[in-house]
């Protein structure tokens, strides 16, 4: 199991909808990723281009999901050692096509939501978005600095500070920001998105649930005093 975490949500991802690992030759997964976050930027400002800004639903839209993965890229670019220690495997052409097209292309959803929807976005909305995505990201970031600087001093299980009391809280900080797209973006199929990545979520739960609980004897002690993923509920 990996422990090192390096806001790992979509390598993750991708080992859920493209399972065969270890393909010889190819890309390496992070490759696969990258290119997936440059064709979402690239997309996003297609759309205002085409369709143009028409109010601060598009302006918003386009600071919030460009500067996660913005982010993203740049993380990759700071700490180049530890993409490498986590992204280790290979992915063929198919896999690389189907990373751009899910995490690349999908995950841009609610953009083009965001782009269609001629109503003028609320006060309260931009309050509540900007609140999940704000905390989402402290919080993601925060575990993955913990967990990593954990594990390069030689921790086994991390279980404390950010980690106590829910046991996959970096996730739970990412669902918020999908979460704060889809608000954005307003309308149903908005949700499509988040919806799908809790659900990859929560099979990536249940099978790194059982690793720990089988690498690490005082998992059964955490699991004990903590939560899943959803603080004060699951």
């Amino acid at each position: 199991m990996r422990e090192h975490p390096v806001t790992a949500n979509d390598e993750e991802t991708m080992a859920e909808i493209l399972p065969l690992r270890g393909a010889p030759g190819g890309w390496s997964e992070i490759t696969a990723i990258n290119a997936a976050k440059v064709l979402t930027i690239l997309l996003l400002l297609a759309l205002a281009a085409v369709l143009g800004v028409r109010d601060m639903r598009q302006v918003i839209y386009l600071s919030l999901h460009i500067s996660y993965c913005l982010w993203w890229l740049l993380e990759q670019w700071c700490f180049p050692e530890r993409a490498r220690q986590v992204f280790t495997d290979r992915v063929g052409p198919g896999r690389f096509l189907l990373a751009l097209l899910f995490i690349g292309v999908l995950y841009s959803l609610p953009g083009v939501l965001a782009f269609l929807n001629p109503t003028p976005i609320a006060f309260g909305t931009v309050a509540l978005a900007l609140g999940l995505f704000s905390f989402g990201s402290l919080i993601n970031t925060s575990a993955d600095v913990q967990k990593m600087t954990a594990k390069a001093m030689g921790a086994k299980l991390v279980a404390d500070g950010i980690w106590r009391g829910v046991r996959h809280v970096n996730y739970f900080g990412d669902l918020l920001r999908y979460l704060s797209f889809a608000i954005v973006a307003g309308g149903g199929w908005a949700y499509l998105v988040p919806a799908l990545v809790l659900l990859l979520y929560l099979q990536r739960i249940a099978s790194k649930e059982k690793q720990m609980s089988e690498k690490y004897p005082e998992f059964a002690a955490w699991q004990q005093r903590s939560v899943r993923l959803l603080p004060g509920i699951w």
